[in-house]
Order: C-alpha cells, then sequence, then structure tokens
C-alpha cells in the first residue's frame, strides 16, 4: 500500500504523517472527500509566531506516528483565516477532532495528555 501523505507544503518541516493545506480551496476539497470516512481527523490550528504551539510540535508528530489510523493536519491560522474562523478558532494551539464531518472534540492549550485521551477515545 502507498503512503497516505499528502504534503501540500513541499518546505514543510513536518514529518511525513502530517498533512499541511496552502489554500482554503484544497482544505476543502480534502474535508469533503473524507467527509463520510470512520477515520477521525486531528487538525492542529497554529501559527508560525506561536511559542506554545512549537511546545506541542514534537507531540503531534509523536501522535501522528502512533495513531496511524488517523489522521493529522496542520493549519496556519495566518494563512487560512477562513477556515480558522469557520471553526471557531479563538486561542492558539487548537485541537479540533472531526469524525464524519462532525466535531468530536476540541482541545485548547498545550495539553498533551488530554489530546492524547480524546484521540485514543475517537480511534477504538
Amino acid at each position: 500500500m502507498g503512503s497516505n501523505v499528502f504534503n501540500v507544503d513541499s518546505s514543510s518541516e513536518l514529518s511525513d504523517n502530517i498533512i499541511t493545506f496552502n489554500s482554503t480551496a484544497e482544505w476543502n476539497a480534502h474535508f469533503n472527500a473524507l467527509e463520510e470516512t470512520h477515520n477521525l481527523m486531528v487538525v492542529d490550528f497554529t501559527a508560525k509566531w506561536c511559542g506554545p504551539c512549537k511546545l506541542m510540535e514534537p507531540a503531534m508528530e509523536e501522535f501522528a506516528a502512533k495513531y496511524t489510523n488517523a489522521e493529522f493536519i496542520k493549519i496556519d491560522v495566518d494563512e487560512l483565516m477562513a477556515v480558522s474562523q469557520a471553526f471557531r478558532v479563538q486561542a492558539l494551539p487548537t485541537f479540533i477532532l472531526i469524525k464524519r464531518g462532525k466535531v468530536v472534540e476540541r482541545v485548547m492549550g498545550v495539553r498533551k495528555e488530554e489530546l492524547q485521551r480524546m484521540i485514543e477515545k475517537h480511534t477504538k
């Protein structure tokens, strides 16, 4: 089976397990395509200037490698403002867990253990 990597940002320093998007249109197309799947989508809303976001990057890398039945996505709120507004992101970092196109959990801040519990809850 081939890699399920779809890294839109070729200059990304992220692992191959985390998807990044540079346009709202790309995000919408991907989101709509996955709306009917049973897989969990973990969306990390972040910004380059956000210190707490950088603290959570190793955790996201770890989770993306560990929970291969979930999809991990990173959205820069400055680049995709419309997407972050659509999900009512008000603080960074914000992690939104989505299943079948619906938000099932929301974790705000540097809360690795809580995020891991929520991922485990929704990947079983």
